[in-house]
Formats: C-alpha cells, sequence, structure tokens
C-alpha cells in the first residue's frame, strides 16, 4: 500500500503544474467552466504526451504506450468481442413479448446513438445513460431488467456503440438548466475527490498516472476513457460496461464500491464523457 501511494505521490509532484491546466475551472456553479475544462485537459495531454494525435486517445493506453499498442494491435485482428457483438445484435433485434423491440424506445431506431450519451434529461431532472434507458425500455415493455455489468446490457450497448462507431461525441450541457451544470460539476468533484483506505482519486491514476505502472498496470488517460466501453477485459474474461469498470476502481482503492447506475456514477460518466466531445466512439474495445 505505501509503494503505491509513493509512486502516485511522486507522479502527483511530478506534473503538478500540468494538473492545474487540466482542471482550468472551478469548483463552484459560479466558477466551473466545462469547455474550458475540456480544452484544458486535451493540452494537458498534448504537453505530457507531446506528438500522441488527440484522436488516438479513444485507443486508451495503447495510445500513449508503444509496447502496449503493438500487443493490442495483434489482439484485434482478432477481436474478441466479435462474438458479443453478434450476440448484441440478436438481442437487439429479438422482439419482447408485446412484440415491440428495443428499436421502438430509442430514437433512429437505436442504430447510431451511442454518441449522445449520456445526457441530462430536463423532465426527469437526472442523467441517462446507455444502459440505464435499454433497461427502462425492457420494463416499459413489461420485461425483467438486466444486471448492470455485464452479460446481456453489455452485449447490446456493445452492439449499439459500433453502430455509431466512427461518430464524434457530442455532450450538451443545457445553458438553460443549471441543475444539468450542477451534475457535470458533481461529476467532476468525484473524480477529483480521494476516497477509500489508500486516499486515492480518479484524477491520482487517470491523469498524474496515466502510463506510470501501479504494480503490473498501466492506468489509461482520462481523456478519451468512455469512448471504447463495452470493453472485453482479460482480467474478466467477458465483456463490461463502464459502470462495472467504476466499481473495479473504487474497489481497488479499498473503498467501499457503489452500485452501477447509482446517481454519483452516473454523473461521472457524464463529467468523463463531457471531457471526450470530439473524439469519436471507438466501442466495443479490448483492454488487459
Amino acid at each position: 500500500m505505501k509503494t503505491i501511494k509513493s509512486m502516485l505521490l511522486g507522479a502527483a509532484f511530478a506534473v503538478l503544474s500540468q494538473t492545474g491546466m487540466a482542471a482550468e475551472s472551478g469548483f463552484t456553479l459560479e466558477t466551473v467552466n466545462p469547455e474550458a475544462d475540456r480544452l484544458a485537459l486535451q493540452a494537458f495531454y498534448q504537453e505530457r504526451f507531446a506528438g500522441v494525435p488527440l484522436e488516438d486517445y479513444v485507443n486508451g493506453i495503447y495510445a500513449i504506450d508503444p509496447p502496449s499498442r503493438k500487443q493490442w494491435d495483434a489482439l484485434e485482428e482478432f477481436p474478441p468481442y466479435e462474438f458479443d457483438l453478434e450476440e448484441g445484435e440478436e438481442l437487439f433485434n429479438t422482439p419482447f413479448a408485446n412484440g415491440k423491440g428495443y428499436a421502438d424506445c430509442f430514437e433512429n431506431g437505436g442504430i447510431g446513438i451511442r454518441q449522445n450519451y449520456p445526457y441530462w434529461n430536463a423532465e426527469q431532472g437526472s442523467i441517462k445513460t446507455l444502459e440505464q434507458e435499454i433497461n427502462e425500455c425492457r420494463e416499459q415493455n413489461g420485461e425483467q431488467p438486466l444486471k448492470w455489468k455485464k452479460g446481456d446490457v453489455a452485449k447490446i450497448s456493445a452492439y449499439m456503440a459500433w453502430t455509431s462507431r466512427g461518430k464524434p461525441f457530442d455532450i450538451k450541457i443545457p445553458e438553460n438548466d443549471p441543475r444539468a451544470l450542477q451534475a457535470y460539476l458533481d461529476g467532476k468533484k468525484f473524480f477529483y475527490s480521494k476516497r477509500g483506505q489508500l486516499n486515492l482519486s480518479c484524477a491520482n491514476c487517470h491523469l498524474q498516472g496515466s502510463r506510470l505502472y501501479i504494480r503490473a498496470d498501466l492506468p489509461g488517460p482520462m481523456l478519451g476513457h468512455p469512448t471504447h466501453f463495452p470493453v472485453v477485459r482479460s482480467k474478466w474474461g467477458e465483456i463490461g460496461t463502464l459502470h462495472r469498470r467504476y466499481e473495479g476502481c473504487h474497489r481497488d482503492t479499498r473503498s467501499v464500491p457503489l452500485p452501477p447506475q447509482s446517481d454519483e456514477f452516473r454523473k461521472l460518466e457524464y463529467f468523463q464523457t463531457y471531457m471526450s466531445n470530439g473524439l469519436i466512439v471507438n466501442g466495443p474495445g479490448a483492454r488487459k
């Protein structure tokens, strides 16, 4: 535990000035500026990993670590998510007992829409994620909800992401609804807040810790992090959702993990995905 904390503290001091750039605006409603935050994050990575094109950050750690990139390129020749995509497409197109299907619940029949998630729902006053609306679609049509972290919900989400590949993320924060800005701010605070017995924040690993070994792992960069989910992780041996990864990160900090699709995790996804606006959908993906 001391070794991990020492590594991350050393990394923090090494990039302290850059970290200030990565959180350019403040942590109150009066001072927060999402677009300034996004541009500052891009500048942070352009300075830290000079020469890496911004558009390459959809590839996660493989954008900034050449040895890992070679292994990943070889893996992508026979992607481990191919069967999940086939099953996801079949599940997506299988009618419910009432004769309706997922296509009836989503704009454009659910095809090519991943880049719009998560979004602020003004009527409900909350953030809506793709997996959340997949389950809501089921329940509205008399079906049982799916488990959040893996299995069918991840496969359906993966298929919907696949149909959206190449489309740039375009997450909106409505200017006429301060609740949306508050949701973004809550997600930002969550990302930078320390927690757990190891007293680590998301930023410690995925901002200061990008491409710095923590035991045998190289944390990926924050920029582009949500773009390639759902993913098949070698550690999991199966496909899983972004919120499954959030839960795992919490557990790794020796913190009591929040449940997938909790309000806090949905706001975190809102913040993170906004910060990747302009990058393209690259899911599903394969990771270690």
